[in-house]
């Protein structure tokens, strides 16, 4: 049977959001109000310590945003009295059983009411702490599992998750990942003894009387340890998985769905083209290549950086298309929304494009200086890399250090070789996986649901990749945007 159209499928219907305050949740509010005036209600989870808590943060991070210029023009006067008619802020934490929602007649009324479930909290820190990653990455997912079991009217549960958790080679299938398996198959993997170690080792180091500092940067530690014994690039990949594979679990008793998005950049149409907040991935190449910052880079120049780039509201349409079109007790459960398949865009062609656009619109720094750029060097192995660094950056430091530092400009020198230094390494050392994947997503699983979309809603929720003019894109809406963001980031930490 076709779907309804995707308003239709949203008419009246009430729907839990998790991690409403994230960039994707945001675009996500605004799609579904504008698309769907008549939604009965988002309840919008958000941490806070209560609700008054949360209902400002829902209005000073969601509601004044400029994301919803265009909704405030359509009810002019009425907008935050339309808007508070339907959102509800909800303070909670989805590390804490029962989403910690303290108000028990509010959590009732959320278990009878709400219809659909889309699970995105999380934390993105590829080097978050082993400990704060599986609870909220991992037991999150479980805790809304066990809250999404109690709802009396739940038609879908969607879980937000992130492609990294499957970076092979070949073509990465939109298949499910099992507990008591490691990615390469060759260990066990048991999420509960992995809850129990980290929690073992954050009470030794506690009772060790060691340091805030210490023990922050020794879980840390940790969790890149155990992501790459069990095969994962870093603990956010690491603890995103588990939480699939908990995920996983319920899916004979709950209708459950994910989607692997590779990581997410400034907004291609919707709202406005251009949107952002925050930089990471793809555009701490840019950002910092155009700042003089960054010379040297790690990447495959022959793959397509697939891993590193999706518009914000190709992910979101992906979303409503998966809440519109997944049928009804079909195994499939995992969709990708990506480009290596459809549309390629090659680590080259980027490097391109971003000297390109610096030489054409060079950046100015805050002291008036405009910073010329040069191709970027791009080595496509850590070993090379390291080489380089030493010949560019740890000699000279040494040398300088060894000459003694008598003059101001000589400390100002060595200060910004070494800050670039660090950089640079930081940033090869966090991101290479991805970088140095050889490896594209299969996509077949929301391809069949694109095709099951009417004519009207593929105008409305356009999630089909192919589509995008890369060079375009990037040059006049991704890299303006985030370099204006970065302006508007500077300027704010001046005052």
């Amino acid at each position: 049977m076709e779907p309804a159209g995707v308003t239709e499928r949203l008419l009246n219907k009430t729907v839990l959001i998790t991690g409403a305050t994230g960039f994707i949740a945001k675009l996500l509010v605004e799609k579904i109000l504008r698309l769907q005036p008549q939604v009965k209600r988002l309840y919008l989870l958000v941490r806070a310590g209560h609700q008054v808590s949360a209902q400002k943060r829902v209005e000073s991070e969601i509601q004044q945003l400029q994301l919803f210029e265009s909704l405030r023009e359509k009810y002019q006067a009425h907008f935050s009295s339309w808007f508070w008619s339907k959102v509800y802020p909800v303070a909670g934490d989805v590390s804490v059983k029962t989403l910690g929602i303290g108000n028990a007649v509010l959590a009732e009324d959320m278990v009878k009411e709400t219809n659909i479930v889309i699970h995105m909290a999380a934390t993105v820190n590829f080097r978050e702490r082993y400990d704060t990653a599986l609870a909220i990455n991992t037991m999150g997912v479980k805790h809304v599992m066990e809250f999404a079991s109690r709802c009396a009217k739940l038609e879908l549960v969607l879980l937000a998750s992130t492609a990294i958790v499957n970076l092979g080679k070949g073509i990465m299938l939109e298949k499910p990942l099992h507990q008591y398996r490691s990615y390469d198959g060759q260990s066990d993997l048991d999420i509960s003894e992995e809850m129990a170690f980290a929690e073992a080792k954050l009470k030794e180091l506690v009772c060790s009387n060691a340091s805030e500092d210490t023990i922050r940067r020794t879980m840390k530690k940790i969790g890149v340890q155990r992501a790459r014994k069990f095969g994962w690039a870093n603990a956010y990949a690491f603890t995103k998985a588990m939480g699939e594979m908990l995920a996983y679990e319920h899916r004979s008793r709950l209708p459950v769905v994910i989607i692997r998005p590779t990581a997410t950049i400034s907004t291609w149409k919707e709202p406005f083209p251009g949107w952002i907040e925050g930089v990471n991935t793809i555009d701490i190449w840019v950002t910092n290549y155009g700042k003089g910052l960054m010379k040297f880079l790690v990447g495959d120049i022959t793959s397509a950086i697939d891993i590193v780039r999706v518009p914000a509201d190709i992910v979101v349409n992906a979303m409503l298309c998966i809440v519109n079109c997944h049928p009804q007790g079909s195994s499939d459960m995992i969709y990708h929304i990506g480009s290596s398949t459809r549309n390629p865009f090659k680590i080259h062609e980027l490097m391109h494009l971003m000297c390109r656009y610096f030489s054409e619109k060079p950046y100015t720094n805050g002291e008036g200086d405009v910073v010329m750029v040069k191709p970027p060097n791009v080595q496509a192995a850590m070993a090379s890399f390291y080489e380089l660094m030493d010949i560019h950056y740890k000699v000279p430091l040494q040398d300088m250090l060894r000459h003694e530092l008598s003059a101001a400009i000589d400390h100002n020198r060595y200060n910004q070789l070494k800050r670039e230094y660090n950089l640079t390494v930081t940033v090869a050392e966090t991101y290479w996986p991805m970088a140095l994947f050889k490896g594209r997503f299969d996509d077949s699983n929301m391809q069949r649901l694109i095709m099951m979309m009417d004519e009207k809603d593929r105008e409305l929720i356009p999630c089909d990749t192919k589509f995008i003019n890369w060079e375009k894109y990037l040059m006049e809406t991704h890299i303006p945007g985030v370099m204006e963001y970065e302006s508007r980031a500077a300027a704010r930490a001046r005052l």
